[in-house]
């Protein structure tokens, strides 16, 4: 299995949950798909922060591309949220050249094929 590069040091932008992916007022879809398949919301987000620091050393990473900022990554994984329920989550990272870390851009509850990222 192909792990994440540097798994166990993850970095995960508050700002990517609370101003973004968690945020009824950027992301409704989004906000709305995460808190009903995960229970996740801007109450909780540090929950959701451990828990995908927790198992993204347990999935498999796909090697995306690389434009010139570092190499680019999709682990998809499969979450038990705060609500019992589990879903699948695609998640997005980039190995930045610039600061050296391994970094969350993107994640996405993935529903049958469907994600929520509009």
């Amino acid at each position: 299995m192909n792990l994440l590069p540097r798994h166990e040091q993850v970095v995960i932008p508050v700002r990517k949950l609370t101003d973004y992916a968690l945020n009824p007022d950027k992301q409704p879809h989004k906000a709305l798909a995460f808190k009903l398949a995960l229970g996740y919301d801007l109450s909780n987000y540090e929950k959701l922060i451990l828990n995908i620091k927790t198992n993204i050393g347990l999935f498999s990473a796909k090697t995306k591309n690389n434009k010139g900022f570092g190499d680019v990554y999709e682990v998809m994984l499969k979450l038990t949220g705060e609500n019992g329920k589990t879903a699948n989550v695609l998640t997005g990272w980039i190995d930045d050249v610039n600061s050296g870390e391994i970094r969350l851009t993107s994640l996405y509850i993935i529903d049958k094929g469907r994600s929520y990222n509009d």
